[in-house]
C-alpha cells in the first residue's frame, strides 16, 4: 500500500449465529470511525460457517484489492467435540493465508467455553461481539499504519538508492 492508495479491508462474516456476530461488525464499523476510515472502504462477505473463512480469505487475498482482512465467526461447544477440531483449523488456515499472502487477517471468530441458546447468553455475547469487534478496528487501525510506515521506509530506500 503506497501513500496515495486509500485502504480497502475485506470483512468477512459466517452465517452460523448471525445475530450475534453481526455485532462484531458494528463494532468495528463504530471503532473504524476513530481511524477515520469510512463504510465505503469495507467490502463484506457472508460465508455459510467459519470453516469457509479460510477460503473466502484466500481468494480475496489473491485479489490484491485489501490491505487487511477481517474474519467473523461464532464457533460454539454444540455438545460434541468437534468445535475444537473447528477452531483449531479455522485459525491455523487463517494464519496459514496470512503468512503466504502477507496480508494480515485479523480474527474475531470466537469460541466460548460455554454458549447455550439462552436470552441471557444470546445477550451476553453480542455485547461481546461489539466490544470484540471495535478491538479488531483498533488493531486494523494499528496495522493499516503499520504497512503503511512500511511502505514509506521503502520508498525511502528505492528513492535513496537512485
Amino acid at each position: 500500500m503506497n501513500q496515495t492508495q486509500t485502504p480497502k479491508i475485506a470483512f468477512i462474516q459466517a452465517s452460523w449465529h448471525p445475530d450475534i456476530v453481526e455485532e462484531s461488525y458494528h463494532g468495528f464499523e463504530f471503532g473504524l470511525a476513530n481511524g477515520n476510515i469510512i463504510k465505503d472502504q469495507i467490502d463484506r462477505f457472508h460465508v455459510p460457517g467459519s470453516l469457509e473463512i479460510p477460503l473466502q480469505a484466500q481468494l480475496l487475498a489473491k485479489t490484491n484489492k485489501y490491505s487487511i482482512i477481517v474474519a467473523a465467526g461464532l464457533i460454539v461447544d454444540g455438545g460434541i467435540y468437534r468445535h475444537d477440531f473447528v477452531a483449531k483449523t479455522v485459525l491455523d488456515a487463517m494464519m496459514q493465508v496470512q503468512l503466504a499472502a502477507e496480508i494480515p487477517i485479523l480474527s474475531l471468530v470466537l469460541t466460548p467455553h460455554h454458549f447455550q441458546e439462552t436470552e441471557d447468553h444470546i445477550a451476553f455475547f453480542s455485547q461481546h461481539f461489539y466490544k470484540k469487534g471495535a478491538e479488531a478496528a483498533q488493531a486494523c487501525i494499528e496495522t493499516l499504519l503499520n504497512l503503511q510506515d512500511l511502505s514509506n521506509q521503502n520508498l525511502s530506500i528505492v528513492a535513496g538508492s537512485n
